[in-house]
């Protein structure tokens, strides 16, 4: 297995299909529209692969808020189902751990839906807890990708 930052649209636009295991009905054209939006504010993807199957991948970008100062947000995480327990997410949040402390950030910080429990476990025992609530008020459901 083989660790990769994938900096360019092209790249993360090869990894449509393990990215789709977490949005299934990704298009490809608004994969790379949001994309295109996206990389220009230092979104990188970083991807897990053995030979060229990606076994898993996660989004994460560097930003400041004025609580935290400079963090790292992990953003669209996820692991092929033929792959999980199999210590890919824990090769990611590693790296992902070491990216932030290397720039610099305070912390590491990301989203989880409230119903996905197994996630809410896996991250609790990498180190990660809640520290409030993120509030969404949906203006378009047409336009969400879920």
């Amino acid at each position: 297995m083989k660790l990769q930052e994938l900096t360019t649209i092209p790249e993360m636009l090869a990894q449509i299909e393990t990215i789709r295991f977490l949005y299934p009905n990704l298009s490809v054209d608004k994969y790379e529209a949001y994309l295109s939006e996206m990389v220009p504010h230092n979104y990188i993807q970083v991807a897990v692969f053995d030979e060229d199957v990606c076994l898993g991948i996660t989004g994460c970008w560097s930003a400041t808020k004025l609580w935290t100062g400079k963090y790292l947000e992990i953003d669209n995480f996820v692991v092929n189902p033929l792959y999980r327990s199999k210590g890919i997410g824990k090769l990611l949040t590693d790296y992902i751990e070491q990216k932030a402390i290397d720039l610099n950030c305070s912390s590491i910080v990301l989203d989880a839906f409230t119903g996905n429990f197994a996630a809410h476990r896996f991250y609790y025992n990498q180190g990660y807890g809640p520290k409030g609530f993120h509030f969404v008020k949906i203006l378009d459901e047409s336009k969400l990708t879920l």
